[in-house]
Order: C-alpha cells, then sequence, then structure tokens
C-alpha cells in the first residue's frame, strides 16, 4: 500500500509501506475513501517541529471498514466510518467526562498506541485503527459523493471549530470575534452562527475567504492585525469589543490580538496550536477575562454535529477548496504552505 512520509522538512513523499493487519481484538481496518492536509500538518512539513526521522502523517481521514477484531461490536465490513484524529476507548473515566484527547487507552495517528504498536497516519490508503469501537462513527448510510467533503470535516476542524466556541461559551443572542481565517477559523464562524451568535465579526485579509466567512455567517470582517484589528473589532461591537473572541490560530500575535478583541467580562475559546504563545495575564485580570480550550475532544461532538451535516443545515465541507488524488499529496502541502489553498483533500 502507499501512505504520505514526511523525510524532513519539505520532504513529502508518497511512499510503499506494509498494509497494517489486526493486532489487537479491539481493532478495525479501514480503506481510506479521503483524507486531507491539516494546518497543523504544516508545522512538521516547515521544520517548526522538528522532523528527525521518516513519518507517517496526517490524522484526517474518512473511510470504509475492511476488516474488524473479534470484540469489536458496533461497526461491521462495510460500513462508512468517520475518524476523529486521535483514537479512544470512549469508555475510560476522561472519555466520560468528554476529553476524549487524553483517553488512558488513547493516542494520535502516525504515533504507537498504548501497546506499543505503530499507528498508520491517515494519509494513506488502509489504517489500522485501534480501540474502533470508540474512535469510529458509522455513518446511517453510504454517502454521497457530494456529502463526502462535508463528512471529512468532522474529523477535526469543524468539530475544532465548535470546541472554540463552546469553550468560550457562546450563546444565543451574544457578539464574538472571530481570529484566523483558516479552515478552523472558517469553521468556527459557522459554529458560531450554529449556536446563535447574534453579530460575528470574522478577522481576514484574504478575499476568498472573506466571501466563505460570511456565507458561513459572519456579520462583519475586518483585514486589519493587531491593535488596528482589534480596534476596528471594538468599533463594530459598541466601542467595547466582542462578548466571545474564538482564537483559531496559536501564534503569540493572534493570541495577543484575541484578547485585545475582548471586551471587559468577555470570553476566549482558544483552540489554534500554541506556538511561543505568552498571555498577558494581569491585563486579563484587571479587565475580567476568561480563558478555555485546548485540543478539541472531536469525538465528544461528531455525534451531536453529524445530523446537521447530514441534512445540509451546515455545509462546512466548503473550506475543502482544493481537491487532489493521493498520488499528488505534494503539490497539496505546497499549496497550503503558499497559502494558495485554504484546505486541500486528497482522493484514494
Amino acid at each position: 500500500m502507499r501512505a504520505t512520509v514526511l523525510h524532513a522538512p519539505r520532504d513529502i513523499r508518497l511512499d510503499d509501506v506494509a498494509a497494517p493487519e489486526l493486532l489487537e481484538d479491539t481493532d478495525a481496518i479501514v480503506r481510506v475513501v479521503a483524507s486531507c492536509v491539516c494546518g497543523s500538518d504544516l508545522w512538521p512539513y516547515r521544520g517548526i517541529n522538528e522532523v528527525t526521522r521518516p513519518v507517517r502523517i496526517g490524522h484526517e481521514f474518512v473511510g470504509i471498514v475492511e476488516n474488524v477484531g473479534s470484540t469489536v461490536s458496533t461497526l461491521q465490513v462495510g460500513d462508512f466510518v468517520i475518524a476523529p484524529f486521535t483514537f479512544s476507548d470512549n469508555t475510560c473515566a476522561l472519555c466520560a467526562r468528554g476529553v476524549h484527547t487524553s483517553c488512558v487507552n488513547g493516542g494520535f495517528w502516525g504515533q504507537h498506541d498504548k501497546q506499543g504498536h505503530p499507528v498508520d497516519g491517515g494519509q494513506g490508503e488502509i489504517v489500522r485503527v485501534p480501540w474502533a469501537d470508540g474512535t469510529l462513527v458509522a455513518t446511517p448510510s453510504q454517502p454521497s459523493q457530494a456529502m463526502l467533503t462535508h463528512l471529512l470535516t468532522l474529523s477535526d476542524v469543524f468539530p475544532t471549530g465548535h470546541h472554540a466556541a463552546v469553550s468560550a461559551g457562546v450563546t444565543a443572542g451574544s457578539t464574538v470575534a472571530v481570529v484566523g481565517d483558516g479552515a478552523v477559523g472558517l469553521s468556527a464562524v459557522m459554529a458560531a452562527k450554529r449556536l446563535g451568535a447574534a453579530t460575528i465579526v470574522a478577522m481576514s485579509r484574504h478575499e476568498s475567504r472573506q466571501q466563505l466567512a460570511r456565507q458561513f455567517g459572519a456579520d462583519e470582517v475586518v483585514a486589519e492585525r493587531g491593535k488596528d484589528g482589534a480596534k476596528a473589532v471594538r468599533e463594530i461591537l459598541d466601542g467595547i469589543g466582542a462578548d466571545f473572541v474564538l482564537e483559531c490560530v496559536g501564534t503569540k500575535d493572534s493570541m495577543a490580538q484575541a484578547v485585545q478583541c475582548a471586551r471587559p467580562g468577555g470570553r476566549l475559546g482558544y483552540v489554534g496550536v500554541p506556538h511561543d504563545v505568552e498571555l498577558n495575564v494581569p491585563a486579563m485580570f484587571a479587565r475580567n477575562i476568561g480563558i478555555a480550550g485546548g485540543i478539541a475532544p472531536v469525538r465528544h461532538y461528531i455525534e451531536e454535529l453529524l445530523p446537521d451535516v447530514l441534512d445540509g443545515t451546515v455545509e462546512p465541507g466548503l473550506v475543502f477548496d482544493l481537491a487532489l488524488p493521493l498520488d499528488q499529496v505534494a503539490d497539496g502541502y505546497r499549496a497550503m504552505d503558499e497559502r494558495t489553498a485554504i484546505k486541500t483533500m486528497l482522493t484514494i
């Protein structure tokens, strides 16, 4: 089989690797139908996260179940399934509390499970899924090709945007500012709209992303950044700032901008993978600004969001503006690295 391997910064290849087999009774084998490139994949691709050896990469995929272990009870061969970006048993004390990303038996694609077995990355043709009953979510029926993109977002970006909104505490009738216009930021706009926000301000400098933000529910778009951007947000929102700010980038500047956009007593929901982030806690204390968030427990949200995706209430798959076959995966990374694509879908 073929799988995407990052050999060194900006050296992404499609390699021939051994096809996975069932290793535990709780495993499933999934033939991947579609995967995608995530913004967080760009950190190692760019060398910001150190790459010391070839690594299998990719953590968002949907596919068809080809085989199941002897104790798997909720899945059958032929089921179409959505894979969250982490695997989990969905039964431990932390999963029961909705924090599947900290599952005591869980882990990340492309790394190792708790038994020490290597786990495949999601940008390949076949994946062994540990704890299949707890990890995978089957759809009621085989989806159409048009539905595929929307379902793929449930692996990561749509629930991650939702996590930002939920962590902040977005309520009906509230005001929201979204920092970040990548796939997660745009998904956060959609999530805030779905939760009933009255006014949503998206921060974006790119026309195509501005248009999509408006399509997803943004009422206003601010192109400025930093202090000027925060000032523009405050001016739009009664001169005081947003009730809730959704931070979807993860840099020092984006977090500072998010804090500046919040009104006194406001709350931040942050889901951007943090790199060299510093918080001005005294300033937040003085203005009563709260903060919550972190790595999104996607598995916790999929079943809540899936019905709205299936019935067309939301169309999160519109974040994909480039679709390529798997053998052009290097082009997909390059397009996202150069910001000529919002999000690249890989068909298999």
